[in-house]
């Protein structure tokens, strides 16, 4: 008899046993199908996988800058038949060079370096766009035209957010990755921000999470979307790169078009241009306002309070006077970051680290304060509406330093907000001139308000502005201009400037 009985018991465990594996296992299918399938092509590869299957190609990488390097590396390591085209001569990649050409790459250089390109797989700088008549011709022939970044994208084996905006995208970026951190996840932060990471593919885990900022550049023939996609804003921007100012728009909306229906779009409700996107959203849409209450998304109340609607009920996550760096395009881009990680990060842990995140080097970046003067390096700002945001910031009015190289984007709105926040206005670079005279011309400039000087160097006008500063006085270095006129990147820019201010006496 209990023989008998121990079959039908054997048999419910044996059961039972197999249904819990076959439940995991499609658990772990459904989480690797949720993770890695994009409305691209899915390579469902290993990062030495990927490469193995060049072999036979040539390719091409076009551009030796930062971001291409551990791409050119990775692809000498594993044997590919590389070529490298780049403007910089042999003596100014220095060592890169020597190294790959070791490995055997090969390398077209100097201001004809484009005239000799050919592949059948070609990456792309981010600076050089596929509109290029040498990309396009090997693109009607038949070549690939891709990115590290857009392989990436086919490899990465864990959920993807990324940022993409005007302005505010590197620091949203920043706080997303800070917040899914302290909620416990390994973060792998990169993109046009941090590091490229296509070299550490293959050490990122399903259950990490991958936060990228991207570019207008680095978007502009994506053909793969994010998990989680996130625009700040759209204002024009890199005028004098793209085609026109529509071209620029519709890079921006490469980063949502290829979504899967059940993938999220984060959006400004408050940019008439982003707010747009919404209509063309493969995805669910998910909105942060700071002028109306909005579902789902993340709002500013009207009591000064940042709260969360979804499903018809508010969550209050904080009051925006406790977010630690100032400025209300601090508060949209807390909001922005919060709408994007929603569900993944608890409110409370969102609020704490609004409080303490103390904000990213050469934003609003405070250097020092020296005899009463405050000196403050906003490096970052490369566009006229960064700068005005940033001006918004004070309450009394500044001595600020600007200028660099133009982006083709006009400066009548920053000559309006000049004469409202600028007491001293100091110029250099390219721009210098035409800032100038978008502030004479502002209905509100008086002559002598704000005083406005002109100089040739830029360590000279740090320091001429520093000493027309009194006690109580913020010297504001936003120069509303790229910095490649003189600099390699705005870093450089905002290093320079630091390195001035640190060394006064």
């Amino acid at each position: 008899m209990r023989q008998e009985l121990a079959h039908p018991f054997a048999f419910i465990i044996l059961f039972q046993t197999v249904t819990t594996i076959c439940i995991n296992s499609l658990l772990v299918w459904h989480k690797m199908l949720y993770y890695n399938v994009f409305d691209c092509e899915v390579y469902g590869l290993t990062l030495k996988e990927y490469l193995s299957g060049l072999a036979g190609k040539r390719v091409a990488v076009v551009g030796a800058g930062l971001s291409n390097r551990p791409l050119v590396t990775l692809l000498a390591d594993a044997g590919a038949d590389t070529t490298v085209y780049d403007r910089a001569d042999a003596a100014a990649l220095g060592d890169f060079y020597d190294t790959c050409a070791a490995k055997g790459v090969r390398f077209h250089l100097g201001e004809d370096y484009l005239e000799l390109l050919d592949g059948d797989v070609v990456f792309r700088s981010p600076s050089i766009l596929p509109f290029r008549p040498e990309l396009a011709r090997l693109a009607e022939r038949g070549a690939e035209i891709t990115s590290e970044m857009e392989v990436f994208f086919k490899l990465c084996p864990c959920p993807v957010i990324a940022v993409t905006g005007s302005d505010g995208k590197t620091t949203t970026t920043t706080v997303v990755a800070k917040l899914l951190e302290a909620a416990g996840r390994t973060v792998w932060l990169g993109g046009n921000i941090g590091r490229p990471l296509l070299a550490d593919v293959d050490r990122i885990r399903p259950e990490d999470a991958a936060v990228l900022e991207l570019s207008s550049f680095q978007l502009h023939s994506m053909t793969c979307s994010p998990d989680v996609a996130v625009i700040t804003n759209i204002t024009p921007n890199h005028l004098d790169i793209h085609r026109d100012y529509q071209d620029y728009i519709d890079a921006k909306k490469r980063i949502f078009l290829n979504q899967r229906p059940d993938a999220k779009l984060v959006l400004n409700r408050d940019n008439a241009v982003t707010a747009a996107c919404a209509d063309r959203a493969p995805g669910r849409v998910w909105w942060f306002s700071r002028k109306e209450k909005i579902m789902p998304g993340v709002y500013l109340r009207p009591d000064g309070v940042i709260c969360a609607c979804v499903d018809g009920e508010e969550t209050e996550i904080m009051p925006a006077s406790e977010i630690r760096v100032p400025g209300m395009h601090n508060v949209e881009n807390m909001m922005t970051a919060f709408a994007a990680v929603w569900g993944l990060v608890p409110p409370e842990t969102m609020a704490e680290a609004a409080r303490t995140f103390p904000g990213v080097a050469h934003r609003l970046e405070t250097v020092r304060v020296h005899r009463g003067v405050t000196y403050i390096n906003d490096s970052i700002a490369s566009s006229p509406n960064r700068t005005i945001a940033g001006l918004a910031c004070f309450d009394k009015k500044v001595i600020l330093m600007a200028g660099g190289k133009g982006k083709g984007v006009p400066f009548e709105a920053l000559g309006s907000s000049v004469c409202r926040h600028v007491k001293k206005l100091y110029l250099t670079g390219r721009t210098a001139e035409e800032i100038r005279a978008a502030v004479e011309a502002a209905p509100e400039y008086r002559p002598g308000a704000p005083e406005i000087y002109v100089l040739e160097d830029f360590a000279e006008t740090v320091r001429a502005a520093a000493a027309a500063a009194e006690p109580g006085d913020t010297v504001l270095m936003s120069p509303a201009s790229t910095s490649f006129d003189r600099f390699k990147n705005f870093e450089e820019r905002g290093e320079l400037f630091r390195k001035i201010v640190m060394e006064m006496e």
